[in-house]
């Protein structure tokens, strides 16, 4: 079983990784949902899948129960009567009755740098493909970090299911192998239910542990406790130069002292070098068909509105989320209290620099990070390429799909 968050933040116990929007509240089983329920409505057919039937026969009944905010469909023939036809070459999920397997739901995947527009597309392909968001940004996986990280809200999702965020305590550590297991968890369930998962996010290792065939090294928690301790006793600089010796490649690109520790970690523990577990661009076979898609915004335009969005944070109580959160233990997560934007404003709270300050510190530092993006996606030649924003961006992703998809 896996753990997903529920509205007040506690965990509940269930099959899914689905969670509820800030604000909104679970649904009991007698009740309606704000949230649209996964079986389609009798007169229409979700353009998913290639057609093998020539009409809809509409939904399967419906048994009451909730798996996180998503009503569970019962098993069992379609009760009500055929519709008129559909299109010849799409066909409802509900309604197949070729024993012939067919082609699943495309993984679809919306990828970039912080600012580019992610959230406003993904959400518009989920309309038009009748999907499910996935995140992929591992900040979001901490529940109160909402302001911070440009959770979405109740108001812009308008209904759209939304998994893989509030899962972590912000005195948790994530692991990207954890997240690995349970974003492909919910792609499956997404797929069951007849519907398009859309994995959204900007942090590139989350996105490739999703889509990718990848291993992830071994970790030992008594090692990387003596490793830190090392740091804290020798200096950054001597784990630096180790590092270096042993792997020059991740050496060059690893900047903090969380990812040092973790590399120095893999080499002791396994003998091999951190790079040698990078994941080959591969997708993992049981999710195919993949498509990926990437923002592209001229860098003038995503500086300022990486701007704005910072001052939009500030104005919509950031300084107040981080006071919350650290008296929640937020100075305690090693990886939450680092996320850009908290890390900043807790100075503020420590009385160490004005509101002003971090607001300029935080701008500075998501541009470096929204550049390290782009680097890291652009790299993968698979990654099909969108100029944004733009008003027919949602077409343009569509024409993207339907070429690659078939």
């Amino acid at each position: 079983m896996r753990r997903v968050a529920s509205p007040d933040g506690h965990r509940i116990t269930g099959s899914c990784t689905s969670v509820f929007l800030r604000g909104q509240s679970p649904r009991a089983p007698e009740t309606s949902s704000p949230f649209p329920s996964p079986t389609p409505p009798a007169s229409t057919c979700s353009p998913i899948l290639p057609r093998r039937t020539s009409q809809c026969a509409g939904p399967q009944p419906e048994t009451p129960g909730t798996v996180g905010r998503l009503t569970r469909a019962a098993s069992g023939p379609p009760k009500s009567t055929p519709t008129s036809p559909r299109p010849s070459h799409w066909v409802c999920r509900f309604c197949v009755s070729d024993p012939e397997p067919i082609e699943q739901a495309p993984l679809i995947a919306v990828v970039g740098a912080t600012a580019s527009g992610k959230t406003g597309l993904s959400l518009e392909l989920a309309r038009r493909l009748d999907g499910e968001v996935i995140n992929a940004d591992s900040m979001q996986l901490y529940r109160g970090m909402d302001i911070g990280t440009a959770k979405v809200t109740p108001e812009q999702a308008q209904g759209t299911p939304h998994h893989m965020i509030d899962l972590l305590h912000v005195t948790e550590e994530a692991s990207v192998a954890d997240y690995q297991t349970q974003a492909r968890g919910a792609v499956a369930e997404v797929r069951s239910r007849g519907r398009t998962p859309i994995l959204v996010g900007g942090s590139g290792l989350y996105v490739r542990s999703a889509l990718d065939v990848i291993e992830f090294p071994p970790t030992d928690p008594q090692l990387r406790a003596q490793i830190q301790a090392q740091l804290e006793e020798e200096g950054v600089v001597a784990l630096r130069e180790e590092l270096r010796e042993a792997d020059p490649e991740t050496a060059s690109a690893i900047k903090d002292e969380r990812r040092l520790v973790r590399a120095l970690e893999v080499i002791r523990l396994t003998g091999r070098t951190f790079t040698s577990f990078m994941p080959q661009r591969v997708y993992e076979p049981n999710l195919k068909p993949v498509v990926q898609l990437g923002l592209r915004v001229d860098r003038p335009l995503l500086h300022e509105r990486i701007s704005a969005r910072v001052h939009q944070m500030r104005q919509s109580g950031l300084l107040e989320e981080v006071r919350d959160l650290e008296a929640e233990g937020l100075r305690s997560g090693r990886t939450a209290s680092a996320a850009i934007g908290y890390h900043q404003f807790l100075r503020v709270v420590d009385g160490l620099q004005t509101e002003e300050e971090a607001v300029q510190d935080t701008i500075v530092a998501t541009r470096r990070f929204a550049r390290r993006q782009e680097t890291w996606f652009r790299a993968d030649p698979r990654i099909t390429w969108l100029d944004a924003p733009d008003a027919q961006l949602g077409d343009y992703a569509m024409e993207a799909i339907r070429r690659q998809t078939g």
